[in-house]
């Protein structure tokens, strides 16, 4: 019984060692002129818990997620997020990094009280990012 407990555990750890190595999804290229922005708030404004956060885009269209269509992709709102996903791969989705795959171009957040980060990355059609990125400035708020 043992032996067999330790053959599945070597079998799936080594099963997530091929995982780690997997090469990532296809690349979608972004238009050279490409910008994604926040709309608002804007950079070091004070808002309340209920906070509205509107995109901009220019340079592409937005499409839901999985509609294949030459430069288009989706918001991806990060919130208090360090560094950005990683190339290649899909973007988290999480309570820091917010799907749009919709097409949505804002949301209201709940956040609680104190200083927080948010910066847009538009996605492909398989929420991975575009090379070269598309990102936006990242913004402070704070919320009262």
């Amino acid at each position: 019984m043992k032996r067999i407990l330790l053959a599945l555990a070597l079998t799936g750890l080594s099963g997530a060692a091929l995982a780690v190595d997997a090469p990532g999804l296809p690349v979608t290229q972004a238009p050279g002129d490409a910008a994604v922005y926040i709309i608002s708030p804007v950079n070091g404004a004070t808002v309340g818990q209920d906070v509205t956060v509107r995109f901009g885009l220019k340079g592409m269209g937005v499409a839901p997620a999985g509609v294949t269509k030459e430069h288009t992709g989706h918001h991806h709102l990060l919130v208090d997020v360090k560094e950005l996903p990683a190339a290649g791969q899909p973007i988290p989705n999480d309570a820091n990094h917010i799907h749009f795959g919709g097409g949505q171009t804002e949301t209201t957040l709940k956040l609680k009280p104190g200083t927080h980060t948010l910066q847009l990355e538009l996605g492909d059609q398989n929420h991975v990012p575009f090379e070269p990125a598309v990102v936006s400035k990242k913004i402070t708020i704070h919320v009262k």
